[in-house]
């Protein structure tokens, strides 16, 4: 029997997201800074049979249908094939966030295992401007990585773009074509302060509404029924796909959001922005059951904010970047 894991504010947490490592192969400003990263040793990250265990309370006693794993880059996690496969045999929708470098090679044993869809990290798809972002000349792999996910089977592709204000933001209709094109759902993504060097302002976001409205100048939209979802979806009325829009600053979805956060040394968060975390790692480790697992988590989401306030008086920076939450 499964009770509902529920927040002071009412909301039903059903979404899991897990990051596997706080490593990765690219170097991103906004995730991590350029100099000075110290990764965590592996003896601190949770193994896979951690990983698992706290999965399975989750499914087990609170009835968590989604689980998404992250990092960092959960692709440099060594045997996530079989991570992926424990997984698989939960009652849940199993998905990954990739930056999609290494897809080519391993899209297949993931699909294998029973990775059912698969998000992409991409921020531009001019080559000079992905290097200067990611430090990496390797947009041709992610692309290929890309239509290896395709070729898998994953369904659906989703790549996601965060906008930013003098970086990519004229790359909208850029996008806007590729997913038509490929057959895959682009996400654009407010730019968010969640950045490593804590360069954030508010001029650096591209709105929703700027968003909405540039695509559809050039290809007319009409809204699609959301749930809890973050991306607000919208399909092109030419039948071309669809996309989505994360607009977390400047049209929060916190009064529907779903989702709970476990890091890769096995701090569970309430929120993407929290400002405290809970030590689930050490209950792993210290031999205590799962009553005690439970509790803890339940008590971590009912001690969830009603929402982020960003662009308010009274918002709290995290102390972490996205690398070391995970997204």
């Amino acid at each position: 029997m499964t009770v509902p894991l529920v927040d002071g504010f009412g909301r039903v947490h059903r979404d899991l997201r897990i990051s596997i490592t706080d490593r990765c192969n690219f170097r991103c400003s906004y995730c991590m800074p350029e100099e000075g990263m110290t990764w965590l040793p592996r003896t601190e990250l949770l193994s896979f049979e951690e990983i698992f265990r706290v999965a399975s309370v989750m499914v087990d006693r609170f009835g968590v249908d989604s689980i998404r794993l992250t990092g960092g880059e959960p692709t440099v996690r060594a045997h996530l094939p079989t991570l992926v496969g424990m997984l698989a045999d939960l009652p849940v929708d199993l998905a990954l966030t990739t930056n999609g470098a290494t897809l080519r090679a391993l899209a297949p044993d993931l699909a294998a295992a029973g990775l059912r869809r698969i998000n992409v990290s991409c921020d531009s798809l001019r080559r000079d401007r992905f290097e200067q972002i990611t430090k990496r000349d390797l947009l041709d792999k992610v692309l290929d990585g890309i239509d290896a996910a395709l070729e898998a089977g994953l369904a659906p592709v989703k790549v996601n773009a965060v906008l930013m204000r003098g970086v990519n933001d004229d790359e909208i209709l850029d996008f806007a074509r590729y997913g038509r094109e490929r057959g895959v759902v682009v996400r654009f993504i407010e730019y968010m302060p969640l950045d490593a060097q804590g360069a954030w302002d508010n001029e650096s976001v591209v709105t929703f509404d700027e968003i909405h409205r540039r695509i559809d100048a050039e290809f007319p939209l009409e809204e699609v029924p959301n749930g809890s979802a973050p991306a607000e979806r919208f399909r092109y009325r030419d039948g071309g796909g669809e996309i989505g829009i994360v607009a977390s600053v400047t049209r929060s979805f916190c009064d529907r959001c779903d989702r709970v956060r476990l890091t890769a040394e096995g701090a569970f968060r309430n929120c993407l922005f929290a400002v405290d975390e809970f030590d689930l790692r050490g209950l792993l480790r210290s031999g205590a059951d799962d009553d005690a697992l439970a509790d803890l988590i339940a008590r971590a989401v009912g001690a969830k904010w009603a929402g982020h306030a960003i662009n308010q008086v009274h918002f709290i920076r995290p102390t972490r970047s996205m690398s070391q939450i995970g997204g």
